[in-house]
Protein backbone atom coordinates (compact mmCIF):
# COMPACT_ATOMS: atom_id res chain seq x y z
CA UNK A 1 0.00 0.00 0.00
CA UNK A 2 1.36 3.56 -0.82
CA UNK A 3 1.57 6.08 2.44
CA UNK A 4 -0.64 9.22 1.34
CA UNK A 5 -0.19 12.75 3.65
CA UNK A 6 -2.99 14.35 3.29
CA UNK A 7 -2.17 18.45 3.52
CA UNK A 8 -3.80 21.21 5.11
CA UNK A 9 -7.52 21.93 3.71
CA UNK A 10 -7.73 18.85 2.53
CA UNK A 11 -7.95 17.08 5.90
CA UNK A 12 -11.66 17.82 6.99
CA UNK A 13 -12.56 15.75 3.86
CA UNK A 14 -10.96 12.69 5.23
CA UNK A 15 -12.59 12.47 8.69
CA UNK A 16 -9.38 14.54 10.18
CA UNK A 17 -7.47 11.82 8.77
CA UNK A 18 -3.61 13.46 8.11
CA UNK A 19 -2.05 9.60 6.74
CA UNK A 20 -3.98 7.25 4.96
CA UNK A 21 -2.58 3.78 2.68
CA UNK A 22 -4.26 3.36 -0.12
CA UNK A 23 -3.03 0.83 -3.10
CA UNK A 24 -2.36 1.74 -6.38
CA UNK A 25 -0.24 1.69 -9.28
CA UNK A 26 -0.02 5.21 -10.90
CA UNK A 27 -1.58 8.16 -9.59
CA UNK A 28 -4.71 8.55 -10.86
CA UNK A 29 -5.39 5.65 -9.62
CA UNK A 30 -4.38 6.99 -6.42
CA UNK A 31 -6.83 9.95 -6.96
CA UNK A 32 -9.94 7.87 -8.08
CA UNK A 33 -9.24 5.44 -5.12
CA UNK A 34 -9.10 8.21 -2.63
CA UNK A 35 -12.24 9.48 -4.17
CA UNK A 36 -14.28 6.34 -3.66
CA UNK A 37 -12.86 5.76 0.03
CA UNK A 38 -13.67 9.28 0.91
CA UNK A 39 -16.38 10.71 -1.53
CA UNK A 40 -16.18 14.51 0.08
CA UNK A 41 -12.70 14.46 -1.92
CA UNK A 42 -13.86 14.14 -4.72
CA UNK A 43 -14.83 17.50 -5.03
CA UNK A 44 -11.03 18.78 -4.52
CA UNK A 45 -9.54 16.46 -6.77
CA UNK A 46 -11.94 17.57 -9.81
CA UNK A 47 -10.78 20.79 -9.19
CA UNK A 48 -7.35 19.34 -8.95
CA UNK A 49 -4.27 18.62 -6.33
CA UNK A 50 -0.83 18.40 -6.80
CA UNK A 51 0.88 15.33 -6.21
CA UNK A 52 4.26 15.12 -4.51
CA UNK A 53 5.82 11.63 -4.66
CA UNK A 54 8.90 10.42 -2.54
CA UNK A 55 10.02 14.34 -2.27
CA UNK A 56 8.72 15.50 -6.45
CA UNK A 57 6.00 17.87 -6.75
CA UNK A 58 3.98 17.05 -9.89
CA UNK A 59 1.02 18.87 -10.84
CA UNK A 60 -0.71 16.64 -13.73
CA UNK A 61 1.33 13.49 -13.28
CA UNK A 62 -1.34 10.98 -13.77
CA UNK A 63 0.55 7.78 -15.31
CA UNK A 64 3.74 8.53 -12.86
CA UNK A 65 4.19 5.10 -11.29
CA UNK A 66 3.80 4.48 -7.28
CA UNK A 67 5.57 1.88 -5.45
CA UNK A 68 4.37 -0.03 -2.77
CA UNK A 69 7.20 1.98 -0.48
CA UNK A 70 5.99 5.26 -1.68
CA UNK A 71 5.22 8.21 0.14
CA UNK A 72 2.71 10.35 -1.43
CA UNK A 73 1.62 14.21 -0.56
CA UNK A 74 -1.55 15.19 -1.86
CA UNK A 75 -1.77 19.13 -1.56
CA UNK A 76 -4.13 21.77 -2.60
CA UNK A 77 -3.09 22.50 -6.44
CA UNK A 78 -0.58 24.83 -6.19
CA UNK A 79 -0.71 28.05 -8.59
CA UNK A 80 0.99 31.66 -9.36
CA UNK A 81 2.87 33.51 -11.42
Amino acid sequence: MVKVVVWGSLKPHTGGKAELEIEATNVRELLNRLGDAYPGLKPQLARGVSVAIDGVIFRDGWHEPLRKESEVFLLPRMVGG
